[in-house]
């Protein structure tokens, strides 16, 4: 119910935070903060009996104690409607893209996960047309997976080549502390494509204010809850997660809170994982798929960030040096849907990453001037094929393309005998070069 008390005095400001005194206030409630610098919206973040701690979205520049404050009797809300797609905004909802606002049929974000008896079992295979994904760790439908990378690495790149490229119907991107040019290549490559026209996209830069990055997750994830009740298969691309627990550490480090591990607070694993569990295959509906880039300060997946992240995802890919590792990388779900793609799928995968395995013992053994044997030679060939065929991210084939690939690699390296793998399939399948 709308609050008509204004509230005259803040007792305490702190960067983004503001404290006063206020009565028959609700946690996560949004009030107005008027003052010299304007208006604006601020989020109820603590309630210490009658101290009411406020989360100001533009950050408290220009606001003074005798800001106004106005309590509005409701928690954060996020418009929906189909005129979302193709669309850019802020954290908090704003037009980014100089276009119209949208105020249509406003929901609430932040709500809890989906029941699991409305929940149906992962059995759907999401196509990203990437050899490393679909062939040897297939995305599935509901699956939330964190992609860990260092700094440098081009996971932007990758999310923007899986947004185009991917079966869904819907995608929406969630970019936390991102460089303006980075939104930008994002947008334009979407844009040339087509792919803009089934896409949304809420975007925290590093020059906006800290509290929208904490919004951001929040927001995507309720918008692709909306289209996933309408039967819309949607893939929710989020980068990245770091910047997004950083922005809580800072909040909580304003707000005088006891610090846990490497200064982040103690509910991280709990605010990670109320995102990624958002992640849902509806019972008669659509689904939500969550890929979400963690970056690893120093490389080091310790972190408390991707350390936690491990514990509640399905899985990980690594990226490194451009690529996505095969032996760090791990989608636990790809026995749900590989099973039901081509007969020889699972085998094709196991054998070409056993010899890739072996190849990079090789590449040891070269590195420390053991002689080369015959075998040796034919992984070093082997190695270099499967890392410019099947590694290479800027390599677009489908699935089935990608195991014809496979056999036609290994047709140009080994014989029959060398691969290990059955004479039933391997009959069936060896190209005649």
């Amino acid at each position: 119910m709308f609050n008509n008390k204004v509230y005259h005095k803040i007792d305490a400001l702190s960067g983004s935070i503001a404290t006063l005194r206020a009565e028959g206030v609700k946690y996560n409630e949004i009030a107005e903060v008027e003052s010299r610098a304007g208006t604006s919206l601020a989020q109820v973040i603590k309630l210490d009996g009658p101290n009411v701690t406020l989360q100001i979205f533009a950050g408290a520049r220009g606001v003074d104690t005798a800001a106004k404050v106005r309590f509005l009797g409701e928690t954060m809300k996020v418009p929906f409607s189909d005129a979302l797609l193709g669309r850019a905004f802020t954290g908090a909802c704003q037009p980014r893209d100089g276009g119209p606002a949208i105020n249509e049929n406003p929901s609430p974000i932040g709500q809890p996960s989906v029941n699991p008896a409305k929940r149906i079992m992962p059995n759907r295979m999401v196509r990203t047309n990437i050899p490393m994904i679909d062939l040897f760790n297939s995305l599935v439908v509901s699956q939330k997976l964190p992609i860990f990378a260092k700094a440098g690495e081009p996971y932007n790149e990758l999310l923007a080549r899986i947004a185009l490229q991917a079966n869904s119907d819907v995608i929406i991107i969630g970019g936390m502390g991102l460089k303006y040019d980075e939104y930008l290549k994002f947008r334009n490559t979407l844009d040339k494509s087509g792919a803009l026209a089934k896409t949304v996209m809420f975007v925290h830069t590093a020059a906006d204010p800290t509290v929208e990055c904490m919004l951001v997750p929040d927001v995507s994830l309720a918008v692709a809850e909306k289209f996933a009740l309408e039967g819309k298969d949607v893939l929710c691309l989020l980068t990245d997660m770091t910047s997004f627990a950083d922005a809580m550490k800072e909040i909580a480090i304003t707000m005088e809170q006891i610090p846990s591990n490497r200064g982040y607070p103690g509910d991280l694993y709990s605010q990670l994982a109320s995102r990624y569990e958002k992640a849902v295959d509806f019972d008669g509906a659509g689904s939500i798929t969550i890929l979400a880039v963690t970056t690893m300060p120093g490389d080091d997946v310790t972190h408390p960030v991707p350390d936690n992240t491990g514990y509640i995802t399905e899985g990980q890919f690594y990226l490194k040096n451009g690529r996505i590792e095969p032996f760090g990388s791990l989608s636990r779900l790809k026995q749900q849907v590989n099973k039901n793609t081509r007969e020889d799928h699972r085998t094709v995968m196991d054998a070409m990453i056993k010899l890739y395995a072996q190849y990079k013992e090789t590449i040891e053994k070269q590195s420390m001037g053991f002689k080369m044997s015959a075998w040796d030679q034919k992984l070093l060939k082997y190695g270099a094929k499967f890392e410019a065929g099947m590694m290479d991210l800027s390599v677009n084939i489908p699935l089935e393309e990608a195991l014809d690939l496979g056999w036609k690699i290994l047709a140009e390296c080994f014989d029959k005998g060398e691969v290990g793998i059955p004479s039933k399939l391997s009959d069936k399948f060896w190209p005649k070069l």
